[in-house]
Protein backbone atom coordinates (compact mmCIF):
# COMPACT_ATOMS: atom_id res chain seq x y z
CA UNK A 1 0.00 0.00 0.00
CA UNK A 2 1.09 3.77 -0.36
CA UNK A 3 0.21 6.59 1.28
CA UNK A 4 -2.35 8.81 -0.75
CA UNK A 5 -1.31 12.74 0.10
CA UNK A 6 -2.99 16.13 -1.12
CA UNK A 7 -0.89 18.60 -3.17
CA UNK A 8 -0.82 22.32 -3.21
CA UNK A 9 -3.85 23.65 -4.44
CA UNK A 10 -1.94 26.96 -4.74
CA UNK A 11 1.22 28.01 -4.03
CA UNK A 12 0.43 28.94 -0.67
CA UNK A 13 0.54 25.64 0.37
CA UNK A 14 3.85 24.66 -1.31
CA UNK A 15 5.81 24.87 1.84
CA UNK A 16 2.96 23.20 3.96
CA UNK A 17 3.65 20.21 1.58
CA UNK A 18 7.23 19.63 1.55
CA UNK A 19 7.24 20.46 5.70
CA UNK A 20 4.56 16.85 5.74
CA UNK A 21 7.29 15.15 3.33
CA UNK A 22 9.56 16.17 6.21
CA UNK A 23 11.96 17.41 3.41
CA UNK A 24 13.66 20.83 3.75
CA UNK A 25 12.81 22.26 0.74
CA UNK A 26 12.36 21.21 -2.79
CA UNK A 27 15.14 21.45 -5.33
CA UNK A 28 13.73 21.68 -9.20
CA UNK A 29 15.94 20.86 -12.22
CA UNK A 30 14.15 22.99 -14.49
CA UNK A 31 14.04 26.24 -14.25
CA UNK A 32 14.99 29.22 -16.61
CA UNK A 33 17.51 32.11 -15.86
CA UNK A 34 18.46 34.48 -19.19
CA UNK A 35 19.80 37.69 -19.61
CA UNK A 36 16.81 39.82 -19.93
CA UNK A 37 17.02 41.01 -23.59
CA UNK A 38 17.01 37.10 -24.05
CA UNK A 39 14.42 36.04 -21.64
CA UNK A 40 12.40 38.85 -22.74
CA UNK A 41 12.34 37.74 -26.18
CA UNK A 42 11.33 34.44 -25.31
CA UNK A 43 8.43 35.27 -23.44
CA UNK A 44 7.82 37.69 -26.68
CA UNK A 45 7.72 34.55 -28.55
CA UNK A 46 5.34 32.46 -26.30
CA UNK A 47 2.61 35.67 -26.25
CA UNK A 48 2.78 35.04 -30.19
CA UNK A 49 2.85 31.52 -29.90
CA UNK A 50 5.07 31.06 -32.52
CA UNK A 51 5.78 28.08 -34.54
CA UNK A 52 7.74 26.15 -31.85
CA UNK A 53 5.00 26.52 -29.20
CA UNK A 54 1.91 26.06 -31.41
CA UNK A 55 -0.53 26.75 -28.36
CA UNK A 56 -1.87 29.91 -26.40
CA UNK A 57 1.18 29.82 -23.53
CA UNK A 58 0.71 32.51 -20.94
CA UNK A 59 3.72 33.34 -18.76
CA UNK A 60 2.76 32.99 -15.08
CA UNK A 61 5.78 34.15 -13.17
CA UNK A 62 6.66 37.37 -15.64
CA UNK A 63 8.48 39.32 -13.22
CA UNK A 64 11.51 41.03 -12.53
CA UNK A 65 14.94 38.40 -11.98
CA UNK A 66 14.81 39.46 -8.15
CA UNK A 67 11.43 38.55 -7.67
CA UNK A 68 11.64 35.36 -9.66
CA UNK A 69 14.78 34.69 -7.09
CA UNK A 70 12.37 35.50 -4.17
CA UNK A 71 10.33 33.36 -5.07
CA UNK A 72 11.54 30.29 -5.18
CA UNK A 73 13.75 31.17 -1.74
CA UNK A 74 10.17 31.98 -0.02
CA UNK A 75 8.77 29.08 -1.52
CA UNK A 76 11.84 26.68 0.04
CA UNK A 77 13.05 25.58 -3.70
CA UNK A 78 16.86 25.47 -2.05
CA UNK A 79 18.67 24.42 -5.62
CA UNK A 80 17.75 25.60 -9.12
CA UNK A 81 19.20 25.68 -12.15
CA UNK A 82 19.49 28.88 -14.79
CA UNK A 83 18.72 26.68 -17.92
CA UNK A 84 19.63 29.15 -21.02
CA UNK A 85 20.48 28.02 -24.71
CA UNK A 86 21.49 29.23 -27.95
CA UNK A 87 19.20 29.88 -31.33
CA UNK A 88 22.29 30.33 -33.49
CA UNK A 89 26.00 30.06 -33.67
CA UNK A 90 28.20 32.44 -31.68
CA UNK A 91 25.58 33.09 -28.12
CA UNK A 92 26.75 30.00 -26.24
CA UNK A 93 29.95 31.54 -25.02
CA UNK A 94 28.70 34.70 -23.83
CA UNK A 95 25.64 32.92 -22.47
CA UNK A 96 27.83 30.99 -20.56
CA UNK A 97 29.67 33.66 -19.10
CA UNK A 98 26.17 35.38 -17.84
CA UNK A 99 25.58 32.27 -16.18
CA UNK A 100 28.41 31.52 -14.15
CA UNK A 101 27.96 35.22 -12.77
CA UNK A 102 24.07 34.47 -12.22
CA UNK A 103 25.37 31.45 -10.15
CA UNK A 104 27.74 33.52 -8.56
CA UNK A 105 25.40 36.03 -6.97
CA UNK A 106 22.30 33.77 -6.09
CA UNK A 107 23.81 30.47 -4.21
CA UNK A 108 21.36 28.23 -4.58
CA UNK A 109 21.69 28.08 -8.80
CA UNK A 110 23.34 25.20 -9.61
CA UNK A 111 26.08 26.76 -12.24
CA UNK A 112 24.29 26.17 -16.14
CA UNK A 113 25.78 26.14 -19.45
CA UNK A 114 24.97 25.35 -22.53
CA UNK A 115 26.56 25.08 -25.93
CA UNK A 116 25.70 24.72 -29.85
CA UNK A 117 27.43 22.63 -32.61
CA UNK A 118 30.00 25.09 -34.07
CA UNK A 119 33.99 26.08 -34.19
CA UNK A 120 35.16 26.21 -30.96
CA UNK A 121 31.99 24.53 -28.60
CA UNK A 122 34.74 22.30 -26.86
CA UNK A 123 36.42 24.95 -25.80
CA UNK A 124 34.05 27.20 -24.22
CA UNK A 125 32.41 24.13 -22.80
CA UNK A 126 36.01 23.18 -20.80
CA UNK A 127 36.31 26.65 -19.63
CA UNK A 128 32.43 26.22 -18.69
CA UNK A 129 33.10 23.38 -16.57
CA UNK A 130 36.90 24.25 -15.49
CA UNK A 131 34.76 27.77 -13.57
CA UNK A 132 32.35 25.24 -12.11
CA UNK A 133 29.32 24.88 -14.21
CA UNK A 134 27.71 21.48 -13.25
CA UNK A 135 24.41 21.41 -15.89
CA UNK A 136 24.86 22.29 -19.86
CA UNK A 137 21.20 23.01 -21.33
CA UNK A 138 20.94 21.50 -24.71
CA UNK A 139 17.53 22.21 -26.52
CA UNK A 140 17.15 20.35 -29.89
CA UNK A 141 14.02 22.03 -30.49
CA UNK A 142 14.70 25.91 -30.45
CA UNK A 143 18.59 24.99 -31.30
CA UNK A 144 17.12 22.87 -34.30
CA UNK A 145 20.26 20.95 -34.32
CA UNK A 146 21.58 17.70 -34.69
CA UNK A 147 23.26 16.44 -31.59
CA UNK A 148 24.92 13.75 -33.44
CA UNK A 149 26.74 17.02 -35.15
CA UNK A 150 30.61 16.18 -35.65
CA UNK A 151 31.38 19.16 -33.84
CA UNK A 152 29.28 17.74 -30.71
CA UNK A 153 31.20 14.76 -30.59
CA UNK A 154 34.44 15.72 -28.39
CA UNK A 155 31.70 18.11 -26.71
CA UNK A 156 29.30 15.17 -25.14
CA UNK A 157 32.65 12.68 -24.11
CA UNK A 158 33.84 15.76 -22.12
CA UNK A 159 30.73 16.02 -20.40
CA UNK A 160 31.07 12.24 -19.92
CA UNK A 161 34.54 12.38 -18.58
CA UNK A 162 33.78 15.02 -16.62
CA UNK A 163 30.57 13.69 -14.91
CA UNK A 164 28.94 16.94 -16.04
CA UNK A 165 25.03 16.89 -16.53
CA UNK A 166 23.68 17.41 -20.24
CA UNK A 167 19.59 18.34 -19.29
CA UNK A 168 18.58 18.16 -22.96
CA UNK A 169 14.64 18.51 -24.61
CA UNK A 170 15.28 16.05 -27.30
CA UNK A 171 11.41 14.82 -26.98
CA UNK A 172 8.86 16.53 -29.57
CA UNK A 173 6.97 18.26 -27.71
CA UNK A 174 5.42 21.02 -28.25
CA UNK A 175 6.52 20.81 -31.90
CA UNK A 176 8.47 18.46 -33.72
CA UNK A 177 11.95 18.77 -35.57
CA UNK A 178 14.18 16.75 -37.65
CA UNK A 179 16.35 15.88 -34.48
CA UNK A 180 13.65 15.06 -31.61
CA UNK A 181 12.69 11.72 -30.56
CA UNK A 182 14.49 9.14 -28.81
CA UNK A 183 16.74 8.41 -32.53
CA UNK A 184 19.20 11.32 -32.70
CA UNK A 185 19.87 11.61 -28.71
CA UNK A 186 20.13 7.92 -28.32
CA UNK A 187 22.78 7.27 -31.13
CA UNK A 188 24.77 9.80 -28.86
CA UNK A 189 24.37 7.49 -26.00
CA UNK A 190 25.21 4.94 -27.74
CA UNK A 191 28.78 6.85 -28.72
CA UNK A 192 28.84 7.66 -25.10
CA UNK A 193 27.53 5.41 -22.90
CA UNK A 194 28.71 6.89 -19.99
CA UNK A 195 27.14 10.48 -20.09
CA UNK A 196 25.01 11.79 -17.41
CA UNK A 197 21.88 13.22 -19.19
CA UNK A 198 18.65 14.60 -17.79
CA UNK A 199 15.50 14.41 -20.45
CA UNK A 200 13.70 16.65 -20.36
CA UNK A 201 9.57 16.55 -19.97
CA UNK A 202 10.40 12.93 -19.66
CA UNK A 203 10.77 13.10 -23.36
CA UNK A 204 6.88 13.60 -24.16
CA UNK A 205 5.23 12.82 -26.10
CA UNK A 206 7.70 9.75 -26.65
CA UNK A 207 7.95 9.08 -23.17
CA UNK A 208 8.51 5.38 -24.56
CA UNK A 209 10.81 5.51 -26.41
CA UNK A 210 13.31 7.73 -23.87
CA UNK A 211 12.36 5.47 -21.06
CA UNK A 212 13.70 2.63 -22.86
CA UNK A 213 16.94 4.89 -22.96
CA UNK A 214 16.71 4.98 -19.23
CA UNK A 215 16.26 1.32 -19.03
CA UNK A 216 19.61 0.79 -21.42
CA UNK A 217 21.55 3.67 -20.07
CA UNK A 218 22.48 4.10 -16.29
CA UNK A 219 23.31 7.55 -16.53
CA UNK A 220 19.79 8.76 -18.22
CA UNK A 221 17.51 10.63 -15.97
CA UNK A 222 13.99 12.08 -16.60
CA UNK A 223 12.22 15.39 -15.44
CA UNK A 224 8.73 15.86 -14.57
CA UNK A 225 8.25 19.13 -16.21
CA UNK A 226 5.15 19.59 -17.37
CA UNK A 227 4.29 16.05 -17.24
CA UNK A 228 1.38 15.41 -15.02
CA UNK A 229 0.10 18.58 -15.25
CA UNK A 230 -3.58 19.48 -16.95
CA UNK A 231 -1.37 21.39 -19.44
CA UNK A 232 0.67 18.27 -20.04
CA UNK A 233 2.98 18.28 -23.27
CA UNK A 234 0.69 14.57 -24.00
CA UNK A 235 -1.15 12.05 -22.17
CA UNK A 236 1.41 9.82 -20.40
CA UNK A 237 1.43 6.57 -20.83
CA UNK A 238 -0.24 4.23 -18.05
CA UNK A 239 1.76 1.03 -19.55
CA UNK A 240 5.06 3.33 -18.09
CA UNK A 241 3.63 3.38 -14.39
CA UNK A 242 5.48 0.89 -13.08
CA UNK A 243 8.89 2.11 -14.30
CA UNK A 244 8.44 5.62 -12.91
CA UNK A 245 7.81 4.36 -9.65
CA UNK A 246 10.89 2.17 -9.82
CA UNK A 247 12.80 4.85 -11.53
CA UNK A 248 11.94 7.43 -9.13
CA UNK A 249 12.92 5.31 -6.29
CA UNK A 250 15.88 4.91 -8.24
CA UNK A 251 16.84 8.59 -8.24
CA UNK A 252 16.24 9.40 -11.86
CA UNK A 253 13.38 10.81 -12.04
CA UNK A 254 13.58 14.32 -11.02
CA UNK A 255 11.36 17.36 -9.75
CA UNK A 256 11.24 19.97 -12.70
CA UNK A 257 8.89 22.95 -13.36
CA UNK A 258 10.23 25.16 -16.82
CA UNK A 259 9.47 28.02 -14.03
CA UNK A 260 8.99 30.99 -14.59
CA UNK A 261 7.10 29.69 -18.33
CA UNK A 262 4.56 27.86 -17.11
CA UNK A 263 0.79 29.18 -17.79
CA UNK A 264 -0.70 27.75 -14.26
CA UNK A 265 0.93 28.32 -10.63
CA UNK A 266 3.94 26.45 -9.66
CA UNK A 267 1.62 24.29 -6.96
CA UNK A 268 0.47 22.74 -9.97
CA UNK A 269 3.36 20.54 -10.48
CA UNK A 270 3.77 19.32 -7.40
CA UNK A 271 -0.31 18.75 -7.18
CA UNK A 272 0.10 16.53 -10.52
CA UNK A 273 2.96 14.22 -8.61
CA UNK A 274 0.85 13.80 -5.57
CA UNK A 275 -2.36 12.93 -7.27
CA UNK A 276 -0.51 10.23 -8.61
CA UNK A 277 -0.60 8.59 -5.47
CA UNK A 278 2.71 7.05 -5.86
CA UNK A 279 3.77 7.31 -1.85
CA UNK A 280 5.41 9.48 0.17
CA UNK A 281 8.83 7.61 -0.36
CA UNK A 282 8.53 8.32 -4.27
CA UNK A 283 7.62 12.11 -3.65
CA UNK A 284 10.81 12.99 -1.37
CA UNK A 285 12.92 10.86 -4.04
CA UNK A 286 11.48 13.14 -6.78
CA UNK A 287 11.56 16.06 -4.97
CA UNK A 288 14.39 15.95 -3.26
CA UNK A 289 16.53 12.56 -2.70
CA UNK A 290 17.36 12.24 -6.31
CA UNK A 291 18.12 15.95 -7.69
CA UNK A 292 20.45 16.23 -4.01
CA UNK A 293 22.62 13.32 -5.19
CA UNK A 294 22.76 13.93 -8.75
CA UNK A 295 23.86 18.00 -7.75
CA UNK A 296 25.52 17.38 -5.05
CA UNK A 297 23.04 19.77 -2.80
CA UNK A 298 23.79 19.36 0.88
CA UNK A 299 20.63 20.09 3.46
CA UNK A 300 20.29 23.22 4.61
CA UNK A 301 21.77 23.80 8.02
CA UNK A 302 19.01 23.89 10.71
Amino acid sequence: MTESRSGPRSDAEITGFWSALGLPGLIDVHTHFMPPRLMGAVWEYFDQAGPLIGTEWPIRYRHPEDERVAFLRDHGVRAFTSLLYPHRPGMAGSLNEWAAGFAARVPECVQTGTFYPEPGALGYVRRAIDSGTRVFKVHLQVGGFDPRAPELDDVWGALADAGVVALVHAGSGPVANGFTGPGPFGDVLARHPRLTAIVAHMGAPECDGFFALADRYDGVHLDTTMVFTDFGLSEFPAALMPRLRELGHAGRVLFGTDFPNIPYEYAHQLEGLARLDLGDDWLRAVCWDGPAKLFGVPAPAQ
